[in-house]
């Protein structure tokens, strides 16, 4: 009895004492079946893939933006969901921010906005229009280092720097926070002022930064430092 052809492609051949089936004969008809259905298969996803190219959003245009970094104005053009920290390396050549996670998770692109930290990773450079940003680049220059730069060279208060920036930069706006008296998630008592800038208050300000080499109670010690000089 002969095997009547289906819809999904052809019939294999069964073995029987009439109609035996060798190893070869059987993966050709196996073959043949497969390609019967991967060939609908193949024009759905082409068809699907053109479908989604058609109607893709044209990327937006450029526009002109204004950055002082570092008290130097920059004139840009930019695409509008380029991000503060890519403006920064990939246009100004400023790699002093890095780029860690692009998360917003471990601080290395840590700089400051009109004197308060922020995730450069997380925030778009027109947000930014003439408003006053510092990197580490600018926070302090060969032969006059900003404090908390010489504090974590003199504490060893890093391995392999990569999160070397984002932390000082993140330190720097701390102390402008205790500074202004801003209590954080351990502050014992709110209504104590001025705010002891302790151990405990240091690791909690500072636990948006992450060192991967560990080398955090250096961190901590030389951000003390310069806390305790300070008051």
């Amino acid at each position: 009895m002969q095997n009547e052809p289906s819809d999904n492609g052809p019939a294999l051949p069964q073995a029987g004492p009439s109609n035996p089936i060798s190893r070869r004969g059987f993966i050709q008809a196996t073959v043949a079946t497969l390609g019967g259905i991967a060939a609908p298969l193949g024009a759905a996803n082409a068809a699907n893939a053109a479908a989604t190219a058609k109607g893709a959003p044209p990327a937006a245009a450029a526009m002109p933006v204004t950055l002082r970094i570092n008290g130097t104005v920059h004139r840009l053009t930019l695409e509008p969901r380029v991000t503060l920290l890519d403006a920064l390396r990939e246009v100004v050549g400023l790699t002093g921010s890095k780029k860690g996670c692009d998360r917003g998770q471990c601080g290395a692109c840590t700089v400051l906005v009109e004197g308060r930290r922020i995730n450069s990773c997380l925030t778009l450079a027109v947000m930014h229009e003439d408003q006053e940003i510092t990197t580490i680049d600018g926070l302090g220059q060969a032969g006059a280092l900003h404090p908390l730069q010489a504090a974590f060279i003199e504490r060893d208060a890093f391995q392999c720097g990569y999160c070397t920036p984002g932390q000082i930069c993140s330190a720097a706006g701390l102390l402008k926070e205790a500074a202004a008296n801003t209590a954080s998630a351990v502050t014992p008592d709110v209504r104590k002022i001025p705010i002891a800038l302790d151990d405990s208050e240091i690791r909690e300000r500072m636990s948006g930064n992450i060192c991967r080499c560990g080398a955090y109670p250096n961190i901590v010690a030389a951000v003390r430092d310069v806390a305790g000089n300070k008051a």
